[in-house]
């Protein structure tokens, strides 16, 4: 059989893995008690219903009521489960978010990555920070995550820009070095479906719009804010920079492909990245070996509440 909820020896394994054995404090708040649960539903996802087909795909709504109702310590928090859901949904979007713009050896085309839903957008690689987390090792993490790419030997903590939507801080730190030979892949399971370098002029700017378009009608999220500020910073940083190049169009790097069973998931990536050998990760740089940028810019500007995930 087919589309069947997970057991109950399935969710009690669930608790076990992601909620009962953590620091007291965490149980004492309801926003912490629903990014534990979301953490329970990825691995449910991207774990159990892959290796085992006769499991039911659940929202995060309806494994949320799971969780509470199969989980010996969640449930006291039955009776008021629609507010949790609620504050912790409007809570998510004031967790502040790093990641980076990572350019070509040229400057004139960045990494975008797509998400993985019907309709999804190209963004920046980046993404929440965890409790206790520094920004750019939240950055270093996310990217690596997102694409495969270890930055932490590339990162420089004051070239970054930063934006403020509605009550959400992000910061992107801009990364330079990176070789064009440089494999890409996600790390992560149903996240990122696609990996491009795309060039700056077709990213078109739209003032502080948190959705924009490319020249070509590719869909942006929160790429626009940044594109001014970026301009800026390489045509400082690398004056000559940004000469409008004919020549470099958007290059596919990596792209998820469903079989007709939409069972299972192929790769597809160009034949040169599939013939390059992979490149060993960098070491991480200590902060006495890095060299200080001439150039910080720093942009916080207040947007919309408008929210949009990949």
């Amino acid at each position: 059989m087919k589309n069947l909820p997970p057991p109950q020896e399935l969710l009690d394994d669930l608790c076990s893995r992601f909620v009962l054995n953590v620091p007291q404090e965490d149980l004492e708040s309801s926003e912490r008690i629903l990014f534990l649960v979301e953490l329970a539903h990825w691995f449910y996802e991207d774990k159990c219903v892959e290796t085992n087909p006769s499991l039911k795909s659940l929202s995060f709504w309806d494994f949320t009521i799971l969780m509470f109702k199969g989980c010996t310590v969640l449930r006291p928090y039955i009776p008021t489960i629609n507010d949790i859901y609620k504050d912790f949904t409007t809570y998510k979007f004031r967790v502040p978010v790093t990641g980076a713009i990572i350019l070509d050896e040229s400057r004139e085309r960045c990494l975008l990555v797509k998400g993985w839903k019907s309709g999804a957008s190209w963004s920046f690689p980046r993404g929440k920070k965890s409790k206790h987390e520094e920004d750019h090792d939240c950055a270093i993490r996310e990217v690596l995550e997102e694409t495969g790419c270890d930055i932490s030997a590339f990162l420089k903590q004051v070239d970054f820009i930063e934006f403020v939507n509605g009550e959400q801080r992000m910061r992107l730190y801009i990364i330079t070095g990176i070789r064009k030979d440089t494999i890409f892949a996600p790390q992560t399971n149903k996240e990122i479906s696609e990996i491009s370098w795309i060039p700056i002029d077709d990213l078109q700017s739209s003032g502080g719009d948190s959705v924009s378009r490319t020249a070509n009608g590719l869909k942006l999220y929160m790429v626009s804010p940044f594109l001014a500020y970026l301009r800026d910073w390489i045509l400082k940083s690398y004056p000559g920079s940004l000469k409008k190049s004919y020549s470099k169009g958007t290059t596919c790097l990596w792209k998820t492909k469903m079989n007709s069973s939409a069972s299972s998931i192929q790769v597809n990536q160009p034949e040169q990245l599939k013939r390059s050998p992979a490149k060993p990760a960098q070491k991480w740089l200590s902060k006495s070996n890095r060299t200080p940028s001439s150039v910080l810019v720093k942009a916080s500007r207040t947007g919309s509440n408008r929210t949009e995930t990949r």
